[in-house]
């Protein structure tokens, strides 16, 4: 048997600050490193979580110069047999999940996996990327819905698609009643104002338009409101022209990226997402975890942690009169509000945990590489100390 660490190979076009990127320094960062020892390659430049992400692993970068720079893929075949990798997990559609693959399968990698984290556009899968479905080890779903979506939209083998769950720092996100009045003299509003925020990357699928709209409705009940939005990207601009137009641009506070993101989401009354497409998005699980109930739209694989009743209220989607709605009833009755959170909280605690993520990484990983070893007659691997099977975790 073997037992010298399983060398893995995340591959990723860059680290922004968003929920698929955090989720993977929280992976990588929590991996049995006795059994694992994971890297992580980016096509182009490292980007803002870079420099935390080679805090942790190696960092390799810059590996592509355009698009079309075919030369990307003899850089990663190169580079995945110098690193003498057991296992390539691309992360996302597009270029590379493409090319990762294609570098993988010519270096001679036992493992090659996709993971994919949302539904539709920018993360849907074309046809060049089905060309490769042969090649592929297994694609990684984040919700039983989301695994559904792989098989019967994106088209690929059941026997390959693999279900594990997203999962939050349940020790980090906590209820913390104590950053309500913190949150609020950071902003400078008043103590009892309401508070209702959004934490997501300013792309346009994550729909901050919505978001703004069903605030200026909410503030016609609610005029003492404040809106925080936590993150930073491309629509900036176009988001404070949409605040501008309501009319209350002192009511919105645009923080930017931020480092104390659990305080934050703690501070908070109500978590709001407004987003076009999702699978299971970390920001929900984050906010569940800090005790704060959530308002979402009906969209992937949300209607898994954002249970009407229990943790929070599904809206349809693209209807900004229906987020007001349901914003404006957990408003007015908080205490059936902190109940919400309450139950979520339980909830992320029991099914949605970052330990039981990382342990399906770590269980998959071993499963399909001594799957391939056995195909070809190499020893089969295995742990040092054997981890908790998590099996119930991987889903075809």
């Amino acid at each position: 048997m073997n037992h010298r660490p399983l060398r893995i190979q995340f591959v990723v076009t860059s680290l922004p600050v968003g929920g698929a990127e955090t989720l993977l320094l929280n992976l990588v960062r929590g991996m049995d490193r006795h059994n694992f020892a994971p890297e992580v390659v980016c096509l182009k430049e490292p980007g803002e979580l870079g420099q935390s992400m080679s805090q942790h692993v190696p960092v390799h970068s810059r590996l592509i110069g355009s698009k079309w720079d075919v030369g990307v893929v003899f850089r990663l075949q190169r580079l995945f047999k110098q690193r003498q990798a057991d296992a390539v997990i691309t992360v996302g559609a597009g270029d590379k999940m493409f090319w990762g693959r294609l570098g993988a399968k010519l270096a001679g990698v036992p493992v090659i996996c996709s993971a994919l984290h949302s539904t539709g556009w920018p993360d849907g899968v074309g046809r060049l990327n089905r060309l490769l479905t042969s090649i592929t080890s297994g694609f990684i779903a984040v919700a039983t819905p989301h695994a559904e979506y792989l098989v019967k939209k994106e088209r690929f083998p059941a026997e390959r698609v693999f279900m594990i769950p997203n999962g939050v720092d349940v020790d980090r996100f906590v209820p913390q009643p104590q950053q309500r009045p913190w949150l609020r003299r950071e902003l400078g509003v008043p103590l009892d104002a309401p508070l209702v925020g959004i934490v997501a990357a300013l792309r346009e699928e994550k729909n901050h338009e919505q978001f703004v709209q069903a605030a200026a409705g909410v503030l016609q009940r609610f005029p003492n409101a404040h809106w925080v939005i936590v993150g930073d990207g491309p629509q900036r601009s176009k988001i404070l022209m949409e605040i501008e137009r309501t009319g209350h641009a002192e009511r919105f506070h645009l923080l930017g990226s931020r480092q104390d993101t659990p305080q934050v989401l703690a501070g908070l009354d109500v978590f709001c997402l407004t987003s076009r497409n999702e699978a299971n998005p970390v920001s929900i699980l984050e906010a569940l975890a800090c005790g704060i109930p959530v308002v979402s739209p009906d969209v992937g694989s949300i209607s898994q942690t954002v249970q009407p009743g229990r943790t929070g209220i599904l809206t349809k989607p693209l209807d900004a009169g229906d987020t007001c709605q349901a914003i404006c009833q957990l408003l007015q009755d908080p205490e059936a509000s902190r109940q919400l959170g309450v139950n979520g909280r339980q909830m992320v605690s029991a099914s949605w945990s970052l330990q039981a993520m990382i342990e399906g990484y770590q269980h998959l990983i071993q499963r399909l590489y001594n799957q391939q070893a056995r195909r070809c007659g190499r020893p089969e691997w295995t742990c040092r100390s054997q981890p908790h099977t998590i099996s119930k975790l991987l889903q075809a």
